[in-house]
Parts: C-alpha cells; structure tokens; sequence
C-alpha cells in the first residue's frame, strides 16, 4: 500500500528454525524519513515492531550491516535470495529471512516518497526539539 507520504508492504517471512512461515509488515513514512517500522505478527494477531534505520537495511541489502541489536545480510538459502536478519535483545535473539527482490521493493518504494540524501529536508528540527524538550520536562 502507497500512500503519498507513506508506503506499507506485508511480506511472508521465515523464523529461522520454525516451519510456518510469520508475517511481517514494513512501513516508511516521509514523516520520519530516517526510519523503518518492522513489524512482526505473533499469534493473537499481536504485532511487535522495531525501528530500523532505512540506511540499515538499504546496506543489507547488499551486504552485512548493522551493529548492535539489529544486523542484515544478504545470504543464499537453498537457490533463494533473502536478507536475513538478525534482532536481539536482553530477552535473547530471533533470526527472519526475507526475500531479498521484495525487500528491495519495499525500499525502491521507500526512495519515491523520499530520495537517499534528502531526508533531512523533510524534517522540521524545531518541532523534534520541541518533541524532546517537552518528554524531559514530564
């Protein structure tokens, strides 16, 4: 789904070890053009959701990226191409495999709403300061 200002993509995803494959949602909003939502749907149709730099998973999609809780890498896994991707917390760690051309797509879509580079132009810093001196003030 493409919005003018936000793209949203479901996509079948492995969990490394696990049969059934579990559904995640992607989604890029030119209003918070530097980030990414995945969000993973757990039973109970819950969803848990991480940010994820969009520069992270452009990188990912190419090569190994990432440091600290979220890392991507391109891999081949029985002929297909994926990106995999590794999330880990206190809790422990999951690992997805994504298809890597639906991945790209995502991010193609992504890069209409707002070119690589141009992301700082659709922020209004005033406002984000605004945001966080008002949250330290509570």
């Amino acid at each position: 789904m493409t919005t003018s200002d936000s793209v949203q993509q479901d996509m079948f995803t492995v969990l490394h070890g696990q049969p059934a494959p579990v559904v995640t949602r992607w989604t890029y909003s030119a209003t918070d053009p530097f980030a990414v939502t995945l969000a993973v749907r757990t039973r109970h149709d819950r969803w848990v959701e991480w940010l994820v730099a969009r520069d992270l998973v452009v990188e990912g999609l190419s090569g190994p990226a990432g440091y600290g809780d979220i890392r991507m890498s391109p891999q081949v896994v029985q002929g297909y191409d994926i990106v995999e991707i590794e999330i880990r917390s206190t809790d422990g760690r999951a690992v997805l495999e994504v298809d890597r051309d639906l991945l790209q797509h995502f991010i193609d879509s992504s890069i209409e709403l707002v070119a690589l580079g141009d992301e700082i132009s659709r922020m209004d810093l005033d406002e984000e300061i605004a945001k966080i001196t008002q949250s330290c003030a509570e």
